[in-house]
């Protein structure tokens, strides 16, 4: 088992006593090290698999890892978020200590903390709404009362323009007794009430202590103080824990995450193993050169613990930058370079686009689509409990069971699926029409996939594959180009990736006014560098439309690399076009420039074009949607841990609440709703504006 590890990695494997920090580099095999120290701990009977309990931050990476685990032979490990781990604790336990269940976790905050602000007689709208939520989580996370928010707050860098500190307090206290009259809790409250449980009852202490005797934590980086409250109660004063992160990959401090504590858990632990793994085994040494220089502008003081990467493939092509014009010229080379990579044999599959904000992706989005290059979308709900997939299942075991087959597998799938309404071409149509069709597409290559590896098998062997997947949340993925943000493309990888749209004011976010902040998006930008493995490709443009003052100039994080903009401002990472496609490019370049729908005048000023209107113009705005627009947006950039604006500008809900789309077409229309939006929200979107 060790052999098939590096120095470093056996190293992590095969210590297994005492505390242990693992500074894992990005791409450094770090998932691999800590399940092989978990399986051979267990198999030189030092673990008892049911008594580790491994903790991630998503699904998919608790999928992974109890994945690896069944693959290294090991069963009976417990590998949950720490959401998931504290509410299986709380909702076992809380009948025993309090004599009732666990209280219903609520949906939403917005109406809770509208009648705390009313209690106050305080006046909210839906903007103000979304900013308390706000800080009530990052209060809660951070082990932040409400009666010490007013202080503590601001120490921590914590503002909000329309409430002081002390207000602010005063609403958090109210929300908390309205909750409680309620009979409710939210989700930060799955953790108190796990912390309280732990902490107030020593029989509860003592039982889970006794279930749990070891305990690996991954993406440490990322922990918040009131996870490394709960960690500390399940340890109990033992040290039988290993923490594995990436000072490097910390992109959540606005969440609450303190990378402090992985930095300085040798300082709290001083017999502590630290072990450093920087072989780099995901991209070439280009790309991790570029991404070694990216943190070494930062200097050791701006971050403390990194680890500098060494690359273990093959040399590799250079990374290429471009500038270009506008953003219309942009998404035109972007995809141009996509149809060079699909002809010179890279699957769509293992090509990316990456951008910091939602908001950048309909040009590029409208570019390959005009090339009927198919995309897929990151952040969507859980792959294997979408109902297609749910009923392409059933059909699936029907047919087994009938036992009428043909001869080739993949043929059975399609044809079973096409009699569910599958077709090889994709829809024209986009929304939910086309997110099923993904869904399915990705059934279809994983099928495909199966049956290359497994000639003999038929369709029983594949459900059982398919049943495999599920069980550890291993989700296929159909044959397109991903699109997603930077925060969303965090512990993936690809082939080629594109990250566009890397200028100033976007990257660094124009928001980013301290140095912290701006730090943290170096390190958004060093994570996006690394998730290429052979190829990467950075551009940015002088101006955002056709035709505007060039003025935009690349991010500063490039400096470090020596990017020379004035020589790179030919599209080199195109193919040869002939005169129809300079036509084409022509024609895009010159789209006309949009009107007001009020006034009828040209929108130059990006915010008047979000709006779709002068923002002097009157506004016909529906008040009523508009809270209710903001209110989902809050609760699904909840539910995607990323910032609200992220999902959909302020602007482009105006547009929405004062258009009041009635279909996808006319939802389409609305500046700043582009292919990848409308896949993934465009459904909920239209409910909201029709019902």
């Amino acid at each position: 088992m060790l052999a098939a590890l590096d120095p470093e990695q056996r190293a992590v494997a095969s210590t297994l006593h005492g505390p242990v920090v693992v500074l894992a580099g990005a791409g450094t095999g770090k998932t691999r090290a800590v399940t092989h120290r978990i399986a051979y701990g267990v198999r030189t009977g030092t673990f008892d698999p049911v008594r580790v309990l491994a903790v991630t931050f998503t699904q998919r990476a608790a999928g992974e890892m109890r994945g690896r685990l069944a693959q290294l032979g090991v069963e009976g490990v417990q590998a949950r978020t720490f959401h998931s781990a504290a509410l299986r604790q709380a909702r076992w336990f809380w009948p025993k200590v309090y004599g009732g269940e666990l209280p219903p976790i609520v949906d939403r905050k917005f109406p809770l903390l509208t009648e705390a602000a009313s209690r106050c007689r305080i006046r909210v709208d839906t903007p103000a709404l979304r900013d308390l939520a706000g800080e009530v989580e990052w209060a809660k996370v951070s082990n932040v009362r409400p009666d010490d928010y007013a202080r503590l707050a601001p120490k921590s860098g914590r503002a909000l323009a329309a409430f002081d500190p002390a207000t602010i307090g005063k609403i958090f206290a109210s929300y908390e007794d309205v909750k409680l009259e309620r009979g409710r809790i939210d989700l930060e409250d799955v953790l108190l009430c796990a912390v309280a449980l732990l902490a107030e009852d020593e029989r509860v202490a003592a039982e889970i202590r006794r279930q749990y005797r070891t305990f690996v934590v991954d993406e440490y980086q990322d922990v918040s103080p009131l996870q490394q409250s709960l960690l500390d109660l399940w340890l109990g004063g033992r040290e039988d824990v290993c923490v594995v992160g990436d000072p490097a990959q910390t992109i959540y401090s606005w969440a609450g995450a303190e990378p402090e504590n992985l930095v300085r858990f040798a300082s709290r632990h001083p017999n502590a193993t630290v072990i450093k793994l920087v072989r780099d085994y995901r991209s070439t040494p280009q790309i991790v050169d570029v991404a070694n220089k990216i943190l070494d502008a930062a200097g050791p003081a701006g971050l403390p613990g990194r680890v500098t990467l060494r690359s273990q493939l093959e040399p590799g092509p250079l990374p290429v930058y471009r500038e270009y014009s506008d953003e219309v010229a942009e998404a035109d080379a972007v995809a141009r370079a996509v149809m060079r990579l699909k002809d010179e044999g890279v699957l769509l599959r293992d090509i990316a686009v990456l951008f910091r904000t939602n908001a950048q992706s309909e040009n590029f989005e409208q570019a390959l689509a005009e090339r009927k290059i198919p995309t897929v979308l990151k952040g969507a709900e859980r792959f294997f409990e979408r109902p297609e997939i749910r009923k392409a299942a059933v059909l699936l075991r029907g047919q087994a069971k009938a036992g009428d087959l043909s001869d080739d597998l993949v043929e059975t799938v399609t044809g079973v699926l096409g009699g569910a309404g599958w077709t090889q071409e994709a829809p024209s149509g986009v929304g939910s029409v086309r997110d099923r069709w993904e869904s399915l597409s990705a059934l279809v290559t994983m099928t495909s996939d199966f049956a290359k590896a497994n000639p003999e098998a038929g369709l029983n062997e594949l459900m059982a594959e398919l049943d495999r997947r599920a069980a550890i949340q291993h989700a296929p993925v159909a044959e397109g180009v991903t699109m997603a943000t930077l925060h969303a493309a965090k512990g993936l990888e690809w082939e080629c990736v594109f990250i566009v749209g890397a200028h100033e004011g976007t990257l660094p976010i124009s928001y980013a006014q301290t140095p912290g902040q701006v730090e943290e998006e170096r390190r958004l930008f060093y994570v996006g560098v690394t998730r290429a493995k052979q190829q990467l490709f950075v551009s940015w443009s002088t101006s955002r439309s056709p035709g505007g003052r060039g003025t935009r100039g690349p991010t500063r994080f490039l400096d470090a690399i020596g990017v020379q903009t004035s020589r790179q401002r030919q599209p080199a990472w195109e193919p040869t076009t002939d005169r129809a496609d300079r036509a084409e490019r022509a024609a895009r370049a010159g789209r006309p420039i949009p009107k007001c729908r009020v006034c009828g005048r040209g929108l130059i000023d990006p915010g008047a074009r979000k709006l779709g209107r002068c923002e002097t113009c009157p506004s016909s705005i529906d008040q009523k949607l508009y809270d209710a627009l903001f209110e989902w947006r809050a609760e699904q950039a909840a539910s995607e841990k990323m910032p609200a604006f992220v999902i959909l500008t302020d602007a482009t809900l105006t547009a929405i609440a004062e258009t009041r789309p009635a279909d996808e077409l006319a939802l389409r229309k609305i500046p700043g709703i582009g292919h990848t939006k409308l896949t993934k929200y465009g459904e909920q979107i239209l409910v909201l504006c029709t019902r």
